[in-house]
């Protein structure tokens, strides 16, 4: 079975996309099993951005389609940037194309130009990866209709939450909501609340949000407690020993 590099350095050497049937008689690929396993080594490729499949399921490498992987940075006004996996210039994404993004994203875009700035444009083709599944924020409610404001200013979009979903949760409370249905050009993204965390003013309530929107570490291995627990005493201890 041809190895991921011998198929991309033959599809790079390919003048357009070539199908499945194509690769395997291009390079020998034989007998149904071989071709089966060839289709799924080519749908994992494409996963995992090495390739991407047009509208008549022919594959072809990103760079010789014009195409461009990375990941999406977000900005709070709603426009975005696309950071290259090969490195280079980011690419801007307009507030159109980040109706389909998150921050965080892994997202393949085609280069359309340049914009009024001079910076590098580019339009969304496919989302490869969606890096939220679920999102911390403030739920408000008006007319029936339930929202979470992400804490993240990076993830520019609310999250809709249907009165059914709520979970009980009441205005202007912090709350963790899943996302159900992830954005797209015509509709936000769609969540329902599984966790209510507690009002927005209560004592901590700043350090667990963090914790919750960026991932910390809410609890660490023993040793390493009893470590900080330990030189914590000795500073108090130093601290009322000098203290005036």
């Amino acid at each position: 079975m041809p190895s991921r590099e011998f198929i991309l350095e033959y599809l790079g050497g390919c003048d357009g996309p070539r199908t499945v049937e194509e690769i395997a008689r291009a390079l020998g690929v034989r007998g149904d099993d071989q071709l089966t396993a060839l289709g799924r080594r080519l749908n994992a490729m494409e996963r995992d951005a090495q390739l991407i499949r047009n509208r008549r399921d022919a594959y072809g490498a990103p760079a010789k389609m014009d195409l461009l992987t990375g990941r999406v940075i977000g900005h709070p006004d709603g426009f975005g940037f696309l950071v290259r996996d090969e490195g280079g210039d980011d690419v801007f994404l307009s507030a159109r194309q980040m109706k389909s993004l998150l921050h965080g994203d892994r997202a393949v875009v085609r280069v359309t130009g340049l914009d009024r700035r001079g910076r590098t444009e580019g339009a969304l083709v496919e989302v490869v990866e969606r890096a939220n599944q679920e999102v911390v924020g403030r739920f408000f409610e008006q007319a029936g209709i339930g929202r979470v404001v992400p804490d993240n200013k990076r993830l520019h979009q609310d999250v809709l939450i249907p009165s059914a979903d709520s979970g009980g949760a009441g205005d202007g409370q912090i709350v963790v909501a899943k996302i159900v249905q992830q954005p797209d050009w015509r509709r936000p993204p769609l969540g329902r609340v599984v966790e209510v965390l507690g009002d927005h003013m209560a004592p901590g309530m700043e350090i667990d949000v963090a914790i919750r929107a960026y991932g910390l570490p809410s609890a660490w291995p023993e040793e390493v407690e009893h470590e900080v627990g330990y030189r914590f005493a000795r500073r108090s201890l130093v601290t009322r020993h000098f203290a005036p």
